[in-house]
């Protein structure tokens, strides 16, 4: 039975080291100057056009602006978002949405249960986005690198979408502390930042953090119509986190999927702040529905490394 046992376990490793050798990770350098991080544009151009104007409004290029997977999702303008993004130069890497409609495969992997209701409305945008997308964003979308790495202040960062093996593995703030660590230990750098969740947050361990911008084309489930982003800022002696609410044309973005005959949950969803699904939420946030997040900001202090 041992023999049994370690023989899986060797499969397992090997299973892991084969998926990580195929993941692309491009390297950014070190940035100097502050970085805007965004993910889940999800289609809503609406706060995609937004968001660079507030970008603009903090001399922050579209060079320094990286997003963490999935502009094509649950909005009325697919095709549309992932031109802007890809024309305006930003960095971005693939999320489950990208990988899938660069494989031109029929479903969108969003890790979501069979049977659920998330499920049940994927199925019909995702098949919406998939008739959309021209021939040129499908090769981008495969072209898109799986993460990136970048270094501030004297850290270093990874950009996943959803964990750093997983592209859609659901990494909430409540999960235990060993599941991060797991994760961080994983991705060999001092921070990463993720999306998926569609929720804002920044956890601590020691010296590494977790960080979720939240989503910017779906409200973050607080009852409030707001969309989310992050910027980094380097500091002398470390880097400043700040999560960013931004309001935007919540009502042409509903209309939008209206339009296209999208699912009137969603578009409800724009409006109201709150998902039409708590499916795939853990408790903790299910607690949370409907309690505006207020925006905050975290300094990062580079503490000396103890001698080994």
């Amino acid at each position: 039975m041992a023999l049994v046992v370690r023989w899986r376990y060797l499969l397992l490793l090997c299973s892991r080291r084969k998926r990580n050798a195929m993941i692309q990770t491009d390297h950014l350098g070190e940035f100097k100057a502050p970085v805007l991080l965004c993910g889940g544009v999800y289609g809503n151009l609406q706060a995609l056009d937004a968001l660079l104007a507030e970008a603009a409004r903090r001399s922050i290029p579209e060079s320094r602006i990286i997003h963490t997977g999935d502009v094509i999702a649950y909005c009325g303008d697919p095709e549309a978002c992932a031109g802007r993004l890809r024309g305006a130069g930003i960095l971005a890497i693939k999320g489950n949405v990208e990988e899938q409609i660069g494989r031109n495969a029929l479903d969108c992997a969003c890790g979501f249960d069979e049977g659920s209701m998330c499920q049940t409305m994927a199925v019909e945008w995702y098949a919406f986005a998939n008739s959309e997308v021209s021939g040129d964003t499908r090769q981008w979308c495969a072209r898109l690198p799986d993460h990136l790495t970048f270094a501030m202040s004297g850290r270093t960062f990874k950009v996943v979408h959803g964990s750093v093996d997983q592209v859609n593995r659901f990494m909430f703030a409540s999960l235990e502390d060993d599941v991060f660590q797991s994760e961080l230990a994983i991705a060999g750098t001092d921070a990463v930042i993720a999306g998926h969740t569609g929720l804002p947050f920044t956890r601590h361990f020691g010296r590494q953090i977790w960080h979720n911008t939240g989503a910017l084309g779906l409200p973050a489930n607080d009852g409030t119509p707001r969309v989310w982003f992050s910027v980094l800022t380097p500091m002398i002696h470390g880097v400043r986190f700040e999560h960013v609410a931004l309001d935007y044309d919540h009502r042409g973005a509903a209309q939008a999927m209206r339009r296209n005959n999208l699912s009137p949950a969603y578009a409800d969803t724009l409006e109201s702040g709150v998902w039409p699904s708590l499916d795939i939420l853990p408790s903790a946030e299910k607690q949370r529905v409907g309690q505006k997040i207020e925006t905050r900001s975290t300094v990062w202090i580079n503490a000396p490394r103890t001698a080994a």
